[in-house]
């Protein structure tokens, strides 16, 4: 009677989620049930097509600049994210700060450029806490551009004066997360937005982008990168912004135009 009892939960659950805008899915990584699962984003503008690895076997292959994978499942316990060049097994960047990969977690795994463009890695360990009848867009801030090593990332509607808001995500650092890894993504109402990027503490943008519009129920990583492709094209704090969006379509990342 008890199983009988929970299932009806979970069955009436779903349907309030369904009549929301929500999924299965999230109901399954809310309660904790789903595997984990990680995707991988290549935010290197001059790097070659790469092969994901998970524990030293590929597990999502060929990927070019802007490329996010769909959400894979992994098993839980030690993870160790790495790539390498296509039609080579020479690492160019691993990582073992996952030693134990939870249910309902989400993994993100960022290929990206380190000073002087050297390919990194980093990883952000996502608790996914959605409520479950909510339909906010989540959104999370990386900071991979090494030639701007702290920024304040301003999610505002267009033509707001930033002088009268606090960042939205403020103080991220390079090769950082806000909120930060281990920490839920913040959430916001879908509608039409811009971002700006100033540097911390200062109201003098270093990028503004155009207007865009955010769905309800987007998941949205906003990555800053280096504006330049080459490492003599690199000026110090010039950033461009790439929105990789998850979820389980194999959408492209969209590099927002800067404005300035």
């Amino acid at each position: 009677m008890k199983l009988i009892r929970t299932m009806a939960v979970l069955a009436g659950a779903a349907s309030l989620m369904s009549a929301c805008g929500g999924s299965s899915d999230d109901l399954g990584k809310e309660l904790g049930l789903t595997q984990p699962q990680v995707h991988f984003i290549h935010a290197i503008p001059s790097g070659p097509n790469v092969d994901f690895y998970d524990n030293g076997k590929i597990l999502q292959p060929n990927l070019a600049y802007k490329a996010v994978t769909n959400f894979a499942n992994i098993d839980t316990g030690a993870q160790t994210f790495s790539y390498a060049a296509v039609n080579t097994t020479t690492q160019l960047a691993s990582d073992t700060s996952i030693t134990n990969a939870a249910k309902g977690h989400e993994y993100t795994v960022i290929a990206l450029p380190d000073a002087g463009l050297l390919p990194s890695i980093a990883v952000i360990d996502d608790p996914f806490d959605k409520g479950l009848l909510s339909g906010s867009a989540r959104v999370r801030g990386f900071n991979a551009s090494a030639n701007a090593q702290n920024l304040d990332l301003y999610l505002v509607a267009p033509g707001t004066d930033i002088n009268t808001v606090s960042p939205t995500m403020a103080g991220v650092a390079f090769k950082n997360a806000v909120p930060a890894t281990t920490q839920d993504s913040i959430y916001v109402s879908g509608g039409t937005y811009q971002l700006v990027a100033t540097l911390p503490g200062s109201k003098t943008p270093v990028y503004k982008s155009g207007s865009f519009d955010l769905v309800n129920n987007a998941d949205w990583l906003v990555t800053t990168l280096p504006a330049g492709n080459i490492l003599s094209e690199v000026i110090p704090n010039k950033i461009r912004l790439l929105v990789a969006q998850g979820g389980n379509t194999q959408t492209p990342a969209i590099e927002l135009p800067d404005t300035l």
